[in-house]
């Protein structure tokens, strides 16, 4: 095992690296692998244009066909305004640098808005597979509200080269039914037009937090939005890693079992995300966590913990954007290949 991931994780490495999940047992899990799209997407309606597609997100970058995704996602000059992304590194208002640290950091894709990679596209599409987010909470609305709306078509996503579309469910808030409609009509189309599909299945609601304790990451309800969101065929599911569990047992409503927390779950981050990676159909669908915001000093090794347990889980990478480029770019790039050294190291294993 590489030493520096040690390292990184400091305390935190006996508890991570000698875990064993005793709960959802790995042999269950359709686990990871460089024959992944053969394996199960061969297997299912999807066609051959969206598994080219499929295949196309994992065959690139420094984890090429190993079965896991490092995707570096910038669409947050929307979803939290271009001033307090880009601020603390201004050469990413070019959207160019973007898809410049997301090949030089070997990364599988890249993920933006429709504005960022169109300026790119005749440039660097056939050179990086291009994910493209197309709905967004916009910020600039007074007072903020929060809402997923399209900024695009599929169609349009197609046309600048897309090999995958993005789209963010608000589960649990008011929108969301009407959110629901639209993403799993997007991406009907996407693959009918032969994308991939990727969901960021984020839960929204004030309802969530309870007693002054926050549930909208724990396992249990943001098992559940994976689930919707494999529903609607989502190829992939991005997720934060949860924090805690009990979101149902707090907010009293819909329906759980206590199985879920007896039998399923323990309050190991390792199991809290195998719970999630369950809900991806057992790992049909890949689970990658995404990196959260950029806090400066401890960002590597926050990232690294991240990769960890989303591989010991039996998750399918990182997607991960501010910690990376809110840096001056050689930092961002080390920082990325510091999380694809989890996932190349074949002595951090499934637990």
């Amino acid at each position: 095992m590489s030493q520096s991931i040690e390292q990184l994780l400091g305390q935190d490495a006996a508890y991570l690296l000698n875990h064993s999940c005793n709960t959802i047992k790995k042999e269950n899990i359709h686990l990871p692998g460089s024959d992944f799209v053969d394996r199960v997407f061969a297997q299912t309606n999807r066609s051959p244009q969206v598994l080219r597609s499929i295949q196309a997100l994992y065959g690139n970058g420094r984890l090429a066909n190993t079965g896991y995704l490092s995707i570096l996602p910038v669409d947050q000059g929307i979803e939290h305004s271009a001033g307090a992304s880009f601020a603390p590194n201004p050469i990413y208002f070019d959207p160019e640098n973007i898809v410049k640290l997301a090949i030089e950091g070997g990364c599988n894709a890249v993920a933006s808005t429709y504005g960022v990679l169109a300026m790119n596209s005749r440039k660097y599409a056939h050179k990086i597979p291009f994910i493209v987010k197309i709905n967004h909470n916009e910020f600039l609305t007074y007072p903020n509200k929060f809402d997923q709306i399209m900024f695009g078509s599929v169609r349009d996503a197609w046309n600048l080269g897309a090999t995958a579309v993005g789209a963010t469910i608000y589960f649990g808030s008011p929108e969301s039914s009407r959110q629901i409609i639209e993403v799993a009509r997007a991406f009907e189309e996407a693959h009918s037009l032969g994308m991939a599909t990727i969901l960021w299945c984020y839960t929204r609601n004030n309802g969530f937090v309870v007693d002054g304790v926050d549930y909208h990451t724990s396992a249990d309800l943001t098992g559940q939005a994976n689930h919707l969101g494999v529903t609607i065929q989502a190829d992939i599911i991005k997720q934060k890693l949860p924090t805690n569990n009990g979101g149902y047992n707090a907010t009293k409503h819909g329906k759980t079992s206590s199985k879920v927390y007896s039998d399923l779950t323990t309050d190991h981050p390792i199991d809290l995300t195998r719970y999630q990676v369950a809900n991806c159909y057992m790992g049909r669908a890949g689970l990658i966590n995404s990196g959260g915001e950029s806090k400066g000093q401890g960002d590597t090794q926050e990232a690294v913990y991240t990769a960890v347990v989303n591989k010991r889980a039996g998750g399918t990478g990182l997607i991960l954007g501010r910690k990376a480029f809110q840096k001056p770019m050689n930092e961002g790039i080390d920082l990325l290949n510091s999380v694809q050294n989890v996932y190349s190291d074949n002595s951090i294993t499934i637990a």
